[in-house]
């Protein structure tokens, strides 16, 4: 880059398969470091997802340059940059436009076994579902947007989760050879858990109770701080989705809250289940069992939440 070059020459491993991905969206934090770092995070998951690690990445930046003091992008960048490096991963270039909104993402190219990788189609019946990161970061960034009394709060909760890489859950896909795996973000746990099953022609049953929630995102929900998005999954999901009678029905719009740098859902069959999730656990991460895998159902429903 300290040559103004407009693209830059990869030398690619032997043996491995490409995975490419492309995400970038508008802050949903006020510090712009932070928001870097989340952003960042986000972008890199989608080759967790798959199993792979992320190899080199390139800003999307949007930025009201003539309104907006330059540090501001300054330190979105540098939050940027934080995170491709804790990946492992190589800053190779980027490209931005002027705005009038802020809008930071990556371009990620990274690398995974071609003989052993995870889709939403790979599940089975009678796998479990493990999660690994909380529910709620967008009930909480609508708090967050509004100004709403302890905001600052909701804002380090949400970096906390949000700006944290899911480089465990991904290396797990390749250890124990999991077919299934997604990350949780704009279709919230609902939107995604129902790809996935009809991806993979199951259905999918989610205990509600044991789904973790960030800290205040309940409470926050139940006073209507639910985002747009979340309503948006909600109606499109209902048609193929069952919910038990006398579950709290604001526990059920988070299952479909719209998440920002959410975890990840893998689908590990039931043999690994324990062995999985004492593996991710002895790494620090989150690993929570949230469900099981049944066959296709008859009434054409694909996820039940009980």
């Amino acid at each position: 880059m300290g040559n103004s070059e407009d693209a830059a020459i990869v030398r690619f491993p032997a043996g491995k398969a490409l995975v490419q991905t492309l995400d970038f969206f508008t802050p949903i934090v006020n510090d712009p470091y932070r928001f870097g770092q989340i952003a960042a995070a986000n972008s890199l998951s989608d080759v967790y997802a798959m199993g792979g690690s992320p190899y080199v990445a390139m800003n999307i930046v949007c930025f009201p340059i003539a309104t907006m003091d330059v540090s501001v992008l300054r330190e979105i960048l540098r939050g940027g940059l934080h995170k491709v490096q804790e990946a492992g991963a190589l800053l190779v270039g980027g490209h931005s436009i002027q705005d009038k909104e802020i809008k930071y993402g990556l371009s990620v190219s990274g690398i995974v076994d071609p003989e052993n990788y995870a889709t939403n189609a790979g599940l089975r019946p009678g796998d479990a579902l493990i999660l690994t990161k909380p529910i709620g970061s967008g009930v909480l960034a609508t708090a967050i947007k509004g100004q709403w009394e302890g905001s600052e709060g909701f804002e380090e909760e949400v970096f906390r989760w949000a700006s944290r890489l899911n480089r465990v859950p991904g290396e797990a896909v390749a250890k124990f050879g999991l077919r299934a795996a997604t990350d949780i973000t704009g279709f919230g746990l609902g939107g995604h858990a129902l790809e996935m099953a009809t991806a993979s022609d199951c259905s999918i049953r989610i205990d509600v109770l044991s789904v973790p929630l960030m800290d205040h995102a309940l409470d926050l929900a139940r006073v209507g701080l639910l985002p747009l998005g979340s309503h948006a999954n909600k109606h499109f999901c209902h048609k193929t989705v069952e919910a038990s009678a006398g579950l709290d029905p604001v526990l059920l719009d988070l299952m479909y809250d719209a998440q920002t740098s959410g975890g990840m859902l893998l689908g590990v069959p039931g043999a690994q289940a324990a062995d999985v999730l004492a593996w991710m656990r002895e790494r620090g991460e989150m690993a929570v069992q949230i469900g099981i895998v049944e066959p296709p159902r008859l009434d054409g429903k694909r996820l039940s939440l009980c």
